[in-house]
């Protein structure tokens, strides 16, 4: 692809790199910019320079907060004996507009997968495990992807569970094998997440 501009180049080259946009896309974007008025590229900077520095992650539940404790957690409205644990916040995001989820979050920040090298320690589970120590918790809900690294995980989270007398369920599989979870539609997520079943009868399918 040849540019008449390299500064027109080299925004089209750091949009490209993202997740799904490829040159021709970025291309299109950056053109689009450059008729707006430059206003609007000027909030659309500082609008991702503040996501970037300002940003955090709650310190309860490890969900993106523009506080310390998220608006989740600090909800008193919320049962906080009930944890859902999930990969990645857009799975928080993905069962929260089902509106049928009114526990709280762990989030882990993956799942275990030896071959990408993600082992246990790279991932949010002493803080979970540290919950299940307090002796609040009542019930934990698995609600990873239905892929073998999310049997995985829920797998070995239930074994660090096993000693606490703690509840453990999984979503209905009303969601495929294979899915990922942020792809359901909201209905199919929500009736996954109302009829839970108890975690140890899937284990016969791990």
């Amino acid at each position: 692809m040849e540019f008449s501009s390299k500064l027109l180049e080299k925004a089209v080259n750091e949009v490209s790199q993202l997740p799904g946009i490829g040159k021709r896309t970025a291309l299109r974007l950056m053109l689009h910019l450059l008729k707006q008025p430059s206003e609007q590229t000027q909030f659309l900077s500082q609008a991702l320079t503040a996501m970037r520095e300002e940003i955090k992650f709650c310190t309860e539940c490890h969900n993106i907060s523009d506080v310390n404790i998220c608006e989740i957690c600090s909800n008193s409205s919320r049962n906080h004996k009930i944890i859902c644990v999930v990969e990645d916040i857009r799975d928080v995001m993905a069962i929260e507009n089902t509106n049928q989820y009114k526990g709280i979050y762990h989030v882990l920040g993956g799942k275990i997968s030896p071959i990408d090298g993600v082992g246990p320690s790279q991932l949010n589970i002493n803080t979970l495990t540290d919950k299940a120590k307090s002796g609040i918790i009542e019930e934990v809900i698995f609600a990873l992807s239905s892929t073998m690294e999310g049997d995985t995980t829920n797998f070995y989270i239930y074994k660090q569970l096993k000693d606490f007398n703690i509840k453990t369920s999984t979503i209905a599989r009303g969601i495929a094998v294979g899915d990922e979870l942020e792809y359901a539609d909201e209905v199919t997520l929500g009736r996954s997440i109302v009829q839970r079943v108890p975690f140890e009868n899937s284990i016969k399918n791990i």
